[in-house]
């Protein structure tokens, strides 16, 4: 038995083996690749010039995502109508090889052609609107055989990187909702603050989701609804809470983007700690997300955590 179970492996392991074929040679250093660096290198310096002096007159560059099966590329000239744009509207133009990988030459026998892939990743701060790119760019380079010209790339990235950088543009200008002065949600916030420092803690809780989650920017992770008010408990073991006054206004705020509900409100609590009697002032910021039954789902408090040592 053992003796035919040999033979099978050995039988499987050469039929695996003969399957395979050679179709070229795959190169961590090559012409092409200096080809593609040289490229890279001057648009990121700014000289589109000489940047597209590597691109041959043929040139096409490929949306490699994209679904349009009829799309044609675009053509060097508009190429080097995008290098250009982001030489003029960027600062802080980089482009780096992403960690832990490396650019491959390959020759390919069938069809004798020579490739390079990239992986890189592209940064800039857009001088129109602010905003940051920062985002991984694969690309495939088509070169000639002399390693003298790039004929097309066929470039993957994040279109929702782009997309930010659009939206943002000067003029515009759009809403993204409503600020309430006044709403139930409002009402909602100081309901449950100030049920809570008369010691009505049961009505206090009633507004909450049971799957409320809650992020306090001096701990590393966001907490349960139950958590929370364990800690809750072990505050009031070592502090008496005085009074709560509200700073300025609330704002109640329901975006059109994720149809988002938040309340933000500002506060200052007055506490006593047991232990030596001590009473000091603590700043509180609160944003309290809404569902739509009106149920506190998420809260996030900034505050000196220090001052509760």
């Amino acid at each position: 038995m053992k003796k035919v179970t040999f033979i099978l492996i050995a039988l499987i392991s050469f039929s695996i083996s003969a399957q395979k074929k050679k179709n070229g040679t795959v190169y961590i250093d090559h012409p092409a690749i200096d080809l593609v660096e040289s490229f890279s290198k001057a648009w990121i310096e700014g000289d589109v010039d000489k940047a597209a002096s590597f691109l041959h007159d043929d040139f096409k560059i490929f949306n490699a995502t994209s679904e349009n099966k009829d799309s044609k590329g675009s053509n060097k000239d508009a190429m080097v109508a995008n290098m250009t744009w982001w030489v003029n509207n960027s600062d802080y133009l980089r482009m780096e090889t992403s960690k832990g990988a490396y650019p491959d030459a390959i020759e390919y026998k069938k069809g004798d052609q020579l490739w390079v892939q990239t992986w890189d990743h592209l940064y800039a701060v857009n001088k129109q609107t602010g905003v940051k790119f920062d985002s991984p760019i694969h690309r495939l380079y088509l070169v000639s055989n002399d390693s003298k010209k790039i004929l097309n790339i066929q470039e993957y990235n994040n279109a929702n990187s782009f997309r930010r950088i659009n939206l943002s543009w000067p003029g515009l200008d759009r809403k993204n909702g409503t600020i309430y002065i006044n709403h139930e949600n409002i009402n909602t916030v100081r309901k449950t603050l100030y049920s809570f420092v008369n010691g009505d803690y049961e009505k206090s809780y009633s507004y909450w989701h049971e799957n409320a989650v809650i992020n306090d920017i001096n701990l590393s992770e966001p907490i349960s609804f139950e958590d929370a008010k364990k800690n809750n408990d072990q505050f009031l073991m070592n502090f008496n809470l005085d009074a709560i006054e509200q700073v300025g206004y609330p704002d109640y705020l329901e975006y059109d983007l994720n149809e988002s509900k938040d309340v933000l409100s500002w506060w200052k609590f007055r506490i006593t700690r047991k232990s030596d009697g001590k009473k000091f002032n603590m700043p509180i910021h609160y944003i309290h997300g809404f569902n739509n039954d009106g149920k506190i789902i998420n809260a996030t408090v900034y505050y000196n955590g220090s001052l509760l040592e």
